[in-house]
């Protein structure tokens, strides 16, 4: 028997947002949550005793130098050695763009594939393991006229950090087809790149097994590697856990509550719900929406940070669930037709929000601001124009209809 770990995607270092930058007592253990993840794949195959490790790309996150960032790599990395488990590991587009990829002298159980490709057997295994890597940070075109034949008659493993056909929010890097994959005769695909783990094909297997610790609420539910069982020439896989914290998205319905203490005792109740599915010792951020029909629904959108901070508090209390950002998404129960003052005005304030005049003029006010952030900063949040103006258009909506629920929570 054979076993194999396979994680992708680590990005050591990888900041995790939001929460991170104003909550000082989970500061610390959302920044070293990529570490602690990438400490779990270590505790994994140690406990496991896997006779390899592979790491298919973007084990380092991006350009910034970090001597912390390869100290911690390298004491992990020797964990394996000790115990004598090789690792093979190819460059993602991250790795490629990272300073310190290549010139860390890793331990030598680390075999790095180059981007001419190559070959590796297993020690005492028919197993060999293939592997191309990026030679810079784009890869537009296929690579698979990089790799060699598989070996007649062992087990052929091969690594690729792929888009595949193209998904959404990565860049098109290595395209290739699932069919493409299967054609060459590897018995095994250990794929990196997308961040959702995708079990693409059985025969011959395919495997995506996503980015092992989530960063946002784009990157929810507990993340995982994969761990491969070989009897000869059967492969068998399994998901392993890897995250330490995850980040959720969760709805509590707060229909018919009459006044506010009742929405907090259903938002107590509600709560704990997430709990449940939580790997043990996890942490979990929440996206939080509060639902339903209620006679409170203007008074809540009036008080939205008050409530912010409230449903904050409440989840804290449990020890293990923190709030991300609440969303209300509330409605007013037997809704009449717009006929007073307060919803003329209402109406008047959208209105003026797509007026083209008010906005350029919002959208130049929000660019200054933006422009007075550092580089990285103001790219993290503007891919391109058109981001700014779905921005602006996002901060003009949500102003007014905060101004529309001042007056009527004020009025009813």
């Amino acid at each position: 028997m054979t076993k194999i770990l396979h994680t992708a995607d680590v990005h050591l270092d990888s900041p995790l947002t939001s929460l991170a930058l104003r909550d000082e007592s989970l500061r610390q253990n959302i920044q070293s949550a990529t570490r602690s993840a990438f400490v779990q794949i270590i505790d994994t195959a140690l406990a496991d005793n896997v006779d390899a490790l592979l790491i298919a790309g973007d084990l380092y996150d991006g350009a910034q130098r970090s001597a912390k960032t390869a100290a911690f790599l390298t004491g992990q990395l020797e964990r394996l050695r000790s115990a004598g488990i090789p690792v093979f590991y190819i460059k993602g587009n991250h790795d490629a763009e990272n300073p310190i990829t290549g010139e860390v002298a890793l331990p030598d159980n680390v075999h790095i594939f180059d981007g001419r490709g190559g070959r590796q057997q297993l020690e005492g295994k028919d197993v060999w393991i293939h592997g191309v890597s990026f030679n810079g940070k784009h890869a537009p075109d296929s690579l698979l006229g990089k790799f060699g034949a598989p070996v007649p008659g062992a087990v052929n493993i091969a690594m690729l950090h792929t888009s595949l056909a193209g998904a959404a929010g990565h860049d098109n890097y290595a395209p290739c087809s699932v069919a493409e994959l299967s054609a060459l005769g590897f018995d095994y695909w250990a794929l990196g790149h997308i961040h959702k783990r995708q079990v693409h094909s059985e025969a011959p297997w395919v495997v995506m097994p996503g980015i092992p610790q989530g960063r946002d609420i784009g990157e929810a539910g507990s993340m995982s590697a994969t761990l491969l069982t070989i009897e000869g020439k059967g492969i068998a896989i399994e998901e392993v856990p890897t995250s330490v914290v995850t980040f959720l998205g969760h709805s509590i319905d707060v229909s018919g509550a009459e006044n506010d203490d009742e929405i907090r005792q259903r938002i107590r109740s509600g709560i704990h719900a997430p709990i449940e599915g939580l790997q043990a010792g996890n942490d979990a951020i929440l996206r939080l929406t509060l639902e339903g029909q209620t006679t409170r629904h203007w008074q809540v959108l009036r008080d939205r940070d008050i409530w912010a901070e409230t449903v904050s508090q409440i989840a804290e209390e449990t020890g293990r669930l923190w709030v991300e950002k609440l969303d209300i998404a509330l409605e007013a129960p037997n809704a009449v037709a717009d006929s007073s003052a307060t919803d003329e005005l209402g109406q008047l304030m959208k209105q003026i929000t797509m007026e083209e005049g008010f906005a350029a003029q919002a959208q130049a006010e929000v660019d200054d601001v933006l422009s007075q952030l550092p580089s990285t900063r103001r790219a993290e949040l503007l891919s391109d124009e058109a981001a700014l103006a779905e921005l602006t258009r996002d901060l003009a909506e949500a102003g007014s209809k905060h101004l529309y629920a001042l007056m009527k929570g004020a009025s009813e």
